[in-house]
């Protein structure tokens, strides 16, 4: 299949409302060569230094069966009802793609996540500083999908234990962005595309301070999602700001901002179209 036929549908189908959600990453700094445990070694970076991020495992059920996760889930209605808790849209000049202009309800996000981070690992984050960094919209090639902001926080410094319910999620972790995607790219776990480009983008930093201060507005994952060349089958995810994104010509001139997910690996593709690296 080449480049241009692409999964993105076509004319007349039917485009089906995104779900609200809300994700939050939960940080903190972690002393040298601690070994995380539950089933991830040591990253050659985790001997110094390093930051840890909370993730989940979720059962074989449901969305997201197996895979590891930050916490989160649905926007429920009574998390609407907080006033104050509104997030900022994404510019609608700019992010519209074959899923058109995503004009949701912009209410309750941030209670949602407190919410399901209580919920999912039995953490409070009421007191938090919820710093919104990302809003994600999948394309509408499934009949299912989450519109997710995401939120990102230094673990409240009470925080002692997790406890998870052993049904929706089965385990947890306080893992290196690094230990996670090296065990990923040896196939042992999985995770979804949110996921990895965040652990990618905080795999540069050690310290949870440092992270929460190089969040400026939150950026827009408003994704197409393109088929890749045969000689690698696969797809390739572009956003906003990434010279194939909407229209899907993979080699258009200009900045790339893309997710690569083909069979020889993974990867984040990041400039402004002359090689200089962006962010």
């Amino acid at each position: 299949m080449s480049n241009s036929d692409t999964p993105r549908g076509t004319p007349g189908d039917t485009i089906t409302a995104p779900i609200d959600a809300a994700t939050v990453v939960v940080l903190r700094d972690a002393k040298p060569a601690a070994p995380p445990g539950h089933g991830f070694d040591l990253a050659e970076s985790d001997t110094g230094a390093h930051l840890e991020a909370l993730m989940l495992r979720r059962n074989s059920r449901g969305f997201f069966g197996g895979m590891w996760v930050f916490p989160g889930g649905r926007v429920d209605p009574p998390d609407r009802e907080y006033p104050g808790d509104t997030v900022a849209p994404c510019d609608p000049r700019t992010a519209a793609g074959a899923a058109g202009l995503n004009d949701g309800d912009e209410r309750g996000f941030r209670t949602a996540a407190v919410r399901e981070a209580q919920e999912e690992a039995g953490i409070d984050l009421s007191r938090a500083e919820l710093v919104h960094f990302a809003h994600w919209l999948p394309p509408p090639i499934r009949p299912k999908r989450f519109s997710t902001q995401f939120f990102m926080c230094a673990a409240p410094a009470d925080l002692d234990s997790v406890t998870v319910d052993g049904s929706e999620i089965l385990d947890y972790a306080w893992v290196s962005p690094a230990a996670a995607l090296s065990r990923r790219a040896a196939g042992e776990i999985e995770f979804v595309t949110p996921t990895f480009v965040t652990l990618t983008w905080l795999s540069g930093f050690s310290r949870t301070a440092d992270v929460l201060a190089a969040v400026g507005e939150h950026e827009c994952f408003h994704t197409e999602l393109i088929m890749s060349p045969d000689s690698d089958p696969g797809h390739i995810a572009v956003y906003v700001g990434d010279a194939a994104f909407p229209d899907g010509d993979l080699d258009a001139p200009g900045p790339r901002r893309r997710c690569v997910m083909v069979r020889s690996g993974w990867r984040w593709v990041e400039h402004d179209g002359n090689g200089a690296a962006v962010g």
